[in-house]
C-alpha cells in the first residue's frame, strides 16, 4: 500500500479507520515536503505490517484540517492512534529518525 490522500472532507474517517494514522502535511511548493515523501513512501510499505498507514494532506487544497490542528510549518506529521492524537514531528528528517518516532509511539 502507497500512501493515501487525505482531504478536510475524509480525514476525521481516516483516523478512526485506521489504528495507526500519520498524516503528513505538505504543499508541492515547498522543498522539503517533495524530498521528505519518498521517505514516507518506503515507510508506508515496511511498516504496513504494523498497521501503519501513511496519509498525504496538501495544505493548499484542504486548508481547513492544518489550521484545526495548528500546523505552522511544513512538512508536519501528526501520528493518530485509536483516532487520538499522539505526537508531530516538525521538519525533514532522516528515514531511520522518522522509523523510530513512529515505532517509539506505537510500541
Amino acid at each position: 500500500m502507497a500512501t493515501i490522500k487525505s482531504t478536510d472532507d475524509n480525514f476525521e474517517n481516516l483516523i478512526k479507520e485506521h489504528k495507526i494514522c500519520i498524516t503528513d502535511f505538505w504543499a508541492t511548493w515547498c522543498a522539503p515536503c517533495v524530498q521528505i515523501s519518498p521517505i514516507l513512501e518506503d515507510l508506508s510499505e515496511e511498516l504496513k505490517e504494523k498497521g501503519v498507514v501513511i496519509a498525504k494532506h496538501n495544505i493548499d487544497e484542504n486548508p481547513n484540517i492544518p489550521v484545526k490542528f495548528n500546523v505552522r510549518g511544513i512538512p508536519t506529521m501528526i501520528l493518530h492512534v485509536d483516532g487520538q492524537l499522539k505526537d508531530t514531528k516538525v521538519g525533514l528528517t532522516s528515514k531511520s529518525d522518522l522509523k523510530s518516532w513512529i515505532e517509539s509511539n506505537i510500541s
